[in-house]
């Protein structure tokens, strides 16, 4: 059995990823942007409600990339990690939860409790990819970090799996229509990323960094300084520096794809039901290609597999302003499938490895402020861009702009370790 290759705590924490990833799924990359669009944004043009899709994203975006730093320095002063990733989770499942009660045309409404449910997701990511020191070594953490997310893949995509029978078939089920089904599957995801968030909280201890914690407003301002200081010394760490704005670069591109998938089909025409059975098959194919992804990373250097994967990235954005049928939206799907796990996995357990000693937290702020400031840049580039060519084709075309450069910058990476 693949658990038997690791322990207690480091199953339970790759477990947080099965939780929070039915809000990827089921919300974010499946029925949120489509549901908006026909549900509670009618009065607003394709375009017009794609660009609040887009928005909103930004919106979550820019909050975490504002909280993020802060939020990690002040949770390596002490041991606050796993309180604060409560926190945001809470957050994300209240809020996913309330989208149950939100009446049909309250478009503005809906983006904003999406954008503050993102928040939830995003942020409490920050202490959860900060935990992975505390439940793996420099010799397992490439697999323990794939772990997560082929658990990820796995238990959002049951769900989701779920979900979408509930939406063909809500007669079945005893379901009115398929609009209280997905008002239905939002109220299971909030209930499904909380119960699977206990086994982190049971199972995961962190590391004492200081013995005797301060008091809170001491604690945020030496976490200012902690920042302060990071900026400064970022200078000395030319591969972390050099790594994070290719990684800024590839996952802008990456996040974009993810979130507004469903938003460009519906606008290209496609039927609902055809893109979320191609989501499905993304979140199953994704399963077992991250572990793939994870265990050829640790045979060939990380800059081969990560640059295979924004190789694909690049061909995929072709592939996809060119779309016209549900068949071409499915193989666009198996393809992402194949290499989005693997390349977010390998970049977490290879950032991990390059940071300094008991600053993890901080540094992962820093990588999160960086990786979630792509979906501040993406959506909105995306948005833009169709806005002004006036078709959605120009815009998905437009993600080049991110991926070619983030592949030339990661082979500017220099090869060194930080102690």
């Amino acid at each position: 059995m693949i658990f038997k290759k690791y322990k207690k705590d480091a199953i339970s924490w790759a477990f947080y990823d099965w939780a929070n990833s039915a809000f990827a799924t089921t919300v974010m990359a499946g029925f949120f942007p489509i549901f908006y669009k026909s549900f509670w944004a009618t009065d607003l043009s394709d375009l017009e409600s794609t660009a609040m899709v887009g928005y909103a994203n930004s919106l979550s975006g820019l909050i975490v990339v504002l909280l993020a730093p802060i939020l990690g320095a002040y949770a390596d002063i002490g041991t606050k990690r796993k309180k604060l990733l409560i926190s945001f989770a809470c957050l994300g499942i209240v809020c996913t939860a309330s989208f149950y009660f939100i009446p049909q045309g309250e478009w503005m409404l809906a983006a904003i409790l999406y954008a503050f449910a993102a928040v939830g997701f995003s942020g409490g990511n920050v202490f959860y990819d900060s935990l992975i020191v505390s439940v793996s070594n420099n010799e397992n953490r490439n697999r323990v970090s794939a772990l997560g997310y082929s658990l990820g893949y796995l238990g959002g995509g049951l769900l989701f799996l779920v979900n979408v029978i509930m939406f063909l078939n809500p007669q079945f089920f005893g379901i009115e229509n398929q609009s209280n089904a997905i008002l239905i599957s939002f109220v299971m995801v909030a209930f499904w990323w909380a119960f699977f968030s206990i086994p982190i909280l049971r199972n995961v201890s962190e590391s004492d960094t200081q013995k005797e914690e301060p008091r809170f407003f001491k604690a945020i301002l030496q976490s200012f300084n902690e920042v302060y200081q990071t900026l400064m010394e970022v200078r000395k760490y030319k591969n972390v520096a050099i790594f994070l704005l290719a990684y800024w670069f590839y996952m802008d591109g990456i996040d974009t794809i993810v979130r507004m998938a469903t938003a460009y089909g519906s606008d290209i025409g496609l039927e609902a039901s055809s893109m979320i059975t191609a989501l499905i098959l993304t979140q199953f194919v994704g399963f077992p290609s991250t572990l793939i992804f994870g265990y050829f990373a640790d045979k060939i250097s990380f800059k081969k597999i990560i640059s295979i994967g924004i190789l694909i990235y690049i061909l995929i954005s072709i592939f996809a302003s060119r779309i016209t049928t549900a068949t071409e939206f499915y193989l666009m799907a198996v393809v992402v499938g194949l290499v989005m796990g693997g390349v977010q996995a390998v970049s977490r357990a290879y950032f991990s490895s390059i940071i300094p000693e008991d600053k993890e937290a901080q540094f992962f702020g820093f990588y999160n402020l960086v990786g979630k400031s792509a979906v501040v840049a993406g959506p909105a580039l995306l948005a833009w861009i169709s806005m002004i060519f006036n078709t959605p084709r120009a815009g998905i075309l437009g993600l080049l702009i991110l991926f070619i450069p983030g592949l030339i910058l990661l082979w500017m990476v220099p090869t060194q370790k930080n102690s």
